[in-house]
């Protein structure tokens, strides 16, 4: 499994769209077997979630999305966890395979 978390600032981004790069971490057998740090192609309507499908993320964590970019996550069969805190990459993902992720509302709602 693969779990893509945008960042802009060392921290998740409040906007999956607006992040400086992605940390793409591979997940096997409940644990962390490494991460990539990539840059996303350059910012336009379904490009990031085409991109990260090509990458074999299956789940992305961050601080919001807006609602066309969740349908898109959704067609290209991506989970996606909005709500994030503002934490480090490494420690969300921790926390999410530890199902001790608090997420809170989608800060993106338009």
């Amino acid at each position: 499994m693969k779990i893509a978390v945008p960042v802009v600032g060392g921290r998740v981004s409040p906007h999956f769209g607006r992040s400086d790069y992605f940390v793409i971490f591979e997940v096997e057998g409940g644990g962390l077997k490494g991460e990539e740090i990539l840059r996303p192609p350059p910012h336009a309507p379904g490009v990031i979630p085409k991109w990260l499908r090509e990458e074999g993320a299956d789940v992305v964590i961050t601080g919001g999305m807006g609602p066309r970019a969740l349908g898109i996550f959704a067609q290209c069969g991506i989970k996606v966890l909005t709500g994030a805190p503002n934490l480090e990459p490494e420690a969300l993902v921790r926390q999410h395979l530890q199902g001790t992720l608090a997420l809170k509302e989608n800060i993106c709602e338009h």
